[in-house]
């Protein structure tokens, strides 16, 4: 087999309060299991699963993170180099779908993303196999928020049953492939841009 073909390795990140259900949502992805006991992510871990995505062979390193305060000074260490960001959040939940913004904020700022505006981010709604009158979110109010950050791609599922999370991770994949081919392609032009510093606008921002 040749080596100078390297398998590609997509970085995913799950993000979102305790208990919102990003454990569920991860295994029920890469080993279409779902357990009933809950059981708190200390700190943050990850599993990878082999893809292929229009005839790529990738790996998806996804993610899992401590939605606890106080793990979230950890948070630089594990952000960094990832390629896509799922904010995760429970329909059942209202301070869940609040804090789906801040989240986003700090990751854009522990990650030292480059382009903000250009990351990849995708939203979750997750348990809507709960009965309709515990739902506290709705489809419409979800989509308003994705709209202004952005018109981030939205999914509703539901771990337990295993609605839409295949659908979900596949747009999940795609986004962080795409990314990772865009940071390659600007890392092998770096060399080839900025050679001459002008010296009338040194130092200005253009803003």
């Amino acid at each position: 087999m040749s080596n100078n073909r390297k398998k590609t390795i997509l970085k995913v990140i799950i993000l979102g309060d305790s208990g919102v259900g990003k454990t569920s949502l991860m295994q029920q992805f890469i080993n279409g299991k779902f357990s009933q006991q809950y059981k708190a992510t200390i700190g943050a871990d990850f599993l990878p699963k082999d893809l292929t995505i229009d005839d790529k062979q990738v790996t998806m390193q996804i993610w899992d993170t401590a939605g606890q305060e106080r793990f979230q000074s950890l948070g630089v260490a594990f952000y960094r180099g990832s390629d896509c960001c799922v904010l995760v959040y429970d329909v059942t939940n209202t301070k869940s779908f609040e804090n789906v913004q801040s989240w986003r904020d700090e990751f854009l700022i522990q990650a030292n993303i480059k382009d903000p505006d250009n990351f990849p981010f995708v939203v979750i709604g997750n348990k809507i196999d709960v009965e309709e009158n515990k739902r506290l979110i709705s489809s419409k109010k979800a989509q308003a928020l994705c709209a202004n950050l952005g018109n981030l791609p939205y999914f509703e599922t539901s771990a337990k049953e295993a609605v839409n999370v295949e659908q979900a991770f596949d747009v999940v994949a795609r986004n962080a492939l795409q990314q990772e081919e865009s940071l390659e392609f600007s890392d092998d032009y770096t060399d080839a841009v900025n050679i001459h510093v002008d010296g009338d606008n040194y130092g200005s921002c253009g803003c």
